[in-house]
């Protein structure tokens, strides 16, 4: 396994006949079984995995200022030892019951919590998991129906650091979560029960790392071969640290760059007016940029390597044209195809 599981726990979260949100607490932790460390295991792989996740920190935001605190709290006091894990994890239920309870699109769920160590950080996994109905086929051929979690499609989950946490208050990117698909309002109310705020604009430290790379090579005497390997560095680099969970260290990144005869990227990139944290974690759907070129608009899709820029595709700004030189083979079949046709 690549966690080691230190606590956890379920607890539900559902309405009652009125419409009320209720919690039933379990009393103990879950014994670490073989099919909760499976479990685990394949959530902290699902959950590592997620693209586009937005990372926040405990701190103050609304009209007053103030966000709530009471999750954080009740989190210090567990590390501290003065709370059980049970009794913080039923802190933690009621909070989210008490936050459900003001919207009416909300039908509950069960509250996974886990405390586990993974490389060399202690985490603490908060998901609300939902029920899936499923159909099996008993021994004597019967079909029956039941319900089981639903791990492969998690939408509500945070991961909290708490070693970074611990380590540097001014962090302001040790809570990651799962960005909500279904609309902001949805998803913040996860994040709301956590007193949790956005920190780093991941999407926008990606592009300006990228904004930061393009000037480099165009103020540059590299040749144009020699750019495109600087920009292929950089993404190696940063889908590398995508991979691992690590984030982009710009000075790392510049010291790879300078190995490769690429000197003084980290005082370009930090001298300018790029506005670059020193360190962020990487987005891999805004990275693509450094590799590919890509578009869509008017029922035309078009997407090919950078380095063909100038070679197999010529791009002319004053006649609004792009020549593609060397047909992709099933493209060709295709279009020959048609013409034979008409």
């Amino acid at each position: 396994m690549s966690i080691s599981i230190e606590q956890a726990i379920i607890h539900e979260i559902s309405q009652d006949s009125q419409g009320q949100m209720r919690c039933r607490l379990r009393p103990q932790p879950l014994l670490n079984t073989h099919a909760v460390e499976t479990m685990l295991e394949e959530l902290h792989q699902t959950y590592s995995g997620k693209a586009g996740k937005g990372f926040g920190f405990f701190g103050a935001h609304g009209d007053d200022g103030e966000a709530n605190s009471e999750f954080s709290d009740a989190l210090t006091g567990y590390r501290k030892g003065d709370l059980g894990f049970v009794e913080f994890s039923g802190q933690a239920s009621q909070l989210l019951q008490q936050e459900l309870a003001k919207y009416d699109f909300s039908q509950g769920g069960f509250l996974l919590m886990s405390c586990y160590t993974s490389m060399t950080s202690d985490y603490l996994f908060v998901a609300l998991l939902s029920a899936k109905s499923s159909m099996t086929v008993l021994d004597d051929m019967e079909l029956s129906q039941n319900n089981h979690l639903d791990l492969n499609n998690i939408q509500l989950a945070a991961r909290i650091d708490l070693t970074e946490w611990q380590a540097d208050k001014s962090s302001r990117k040790y809570i990651s979560f799962i960005r909500g698909r279904a609309g902001r309002k949805v998803a913040d109310f996860f994040l709301d029960f956590m007193g949790c705020v956005e920190g780093v604009n991941i999407k926008a430290q990606n592009k300006t790392l990228i904004h930061a790379v393009e000037d480099f090579v165009a103020g540059s005497e590299l040749t144009k071969d020699e750019r495109q390997d600087c920009r292929n560095k950089v993404f190696d680099y940063c889908s590398e640290r995508a991979g691992s969970g690590d984030v982009i260290e710009v000075k790392d990144l510049a010291d790879e760059l300078a190995d490769s005869g690429m000197d003084s990227f980290y005082d370009f990139a930090c001298g300018g007016s790029y506005e670059l944290d020193d360190e962020f974690p990487a987005d891999k759907a805004s990275l693509r940029s450094l590799k590919k070129f890509s578009g869509t608009g008017g029922g035309v899709t078009l997407s090919f390597d950078g380095g063909h820029l100038g070679e197999r595709v010529i791009y002319d700004p004053i006649s609004d044209t792009i020549l593609i030189k060397g047909v992709p083979a099933n493209l060709k079949d295709q279009l020959d195809r048609r013409l034979k046709g008409e």
